[in-house]
């Protein structure tokens, strides 16, 4: 059974809680069927890793901003672009199988956003752990895990989820050819490009909501 702090970051990471929401210590313990102690120490690591803040007394889930995201992919560019090139190099023949497996069955799931970006983050963690380092997948853990301070999927925007594919798949071949510099600049394409979409989306969700305010 998971613990308090894993659940907590699952609901996260789902969207069950969202960047605002606020986090009630009596509500998720008897959501997730636990006791107030482990959800009250959960919630302090959680503020800790600043995925929770605080408003006034209140404890609610992070938001990045524009800043924040683009420090955020920077770091995630190098680290993931690092995981690419290693898994070049050290990757066996059934950790590529398995990769290449996981495009396949993504295409099933093309018309689901929240479904297609569980199995982005699995693709994305079965490159880490193809690199065979385990200080870099500790890392790469920490950058996804705050990922999910991000409101929206950019898989959700129409053709991103097809696109996002067929560059997983130009990742895959690299390091199945065994060519460290192609996997890193496959990888580093790829999320260049989801960068691209996310920051479009906060363009569009900035200029609504001004003319939602106008409105009033």
């Amino acid at each position: 059974m998971k613990d308090a702090y894993s659940l907590i970051l699952s609901a996260i990471d789902n969207g069950t809680y969202r960047p605002g929401d606020r986090l009630v210590e009596s509500e998720l313990a008897e959501r997730f069927g636990v006791s107030r102690t482990p959800v009250r120490e959960a919630l302090q690591r959680l503020e800790t890793q600043s995925m929770l803040t605080r408003d006034g007394r209140s404890l609610i889930v992070a938001a990045l901003d524009h800043n924040q995201l683009t420090e955020l992919y920077a770091v995630r560019t190098e680290l993931e672009a690092l995981a690419a090139r290693l898994a070049a190099r050290h990757a066996s023949r059934e950790e590529v199988r398995v990769l290449g497996a996981m495009i396949e069955e993504d295409r099933a799931i093309l018309d689901d956003a929240q479904a297609l970006a569980r199995a982005n983050r699995r693709f994305h963690h079965q490159i880490h752990l193809a690199s065979h380092n385990r200080y870099l997948v500790q890392q790469l853990d920490i950058v996804h895990r705050t990922m999910a301070l991000m409101a929206h999927s950019s898989l959700a925007v129409p053709g991103r989820g097809e696109d996002s594919l067929a560059e997983h798949r130009a990742i895959v071949d690299a390091i199945a050819a065994g060519d460290p510099d192609a996997a890193d600049a496959a990888l580093r394409a790829h999320i260049s490009l989801a960068y691209e979409t996310r920051l479009r989306q906060g363009a569009m969700d900035w200029a609504a909501t001004v003319e939602q305010e106008r409105k009033r």
